[in-house]
């Protein structure tokens, strides 16, 4: 029996943050820049939360226009909005 050509093969998912890359390129933008050693942690996980936020509000924009499929203008929608309340909160 030939094997299937419709298999899927699946990629393994990295459960770990890229110390690594973000402490480089921390280094290279602020090289005074002193962080804890847990600090390039916080800062992955305040984007991964943005990211889910703006994947989120992009949702219920494609929704609210009856749309099934997030397109560009509903995440270009989300993120006026998340940078209109950020703008906010800093006045």
């Amino acid at each position: 029996m030939a094997p299937s050509t419709t298999v899927s093969q699946r990629k393994k998912i990295k459960r770990k943050a890229p110390r690594g890359f973000l402490k480089r390129v921390f280094k290279r933008q602020k090289p005074h820049l002193r962080l804890e050693t847990s600090g390039d942690l916080l800062v992955h996980l305040n984007c991964l939360l943005f990211v889910q936020r703006l994947a989120e509000e992009s949702r219920m924009s494609a929704f609210e226009n009856k749309c099934g499929v997030i397109k560009k203008e509903h995440v270009q929608a989300a993120a006026k909005v998340k940078s209109d309340l950020l703008y906010l909160s800093k006045n």
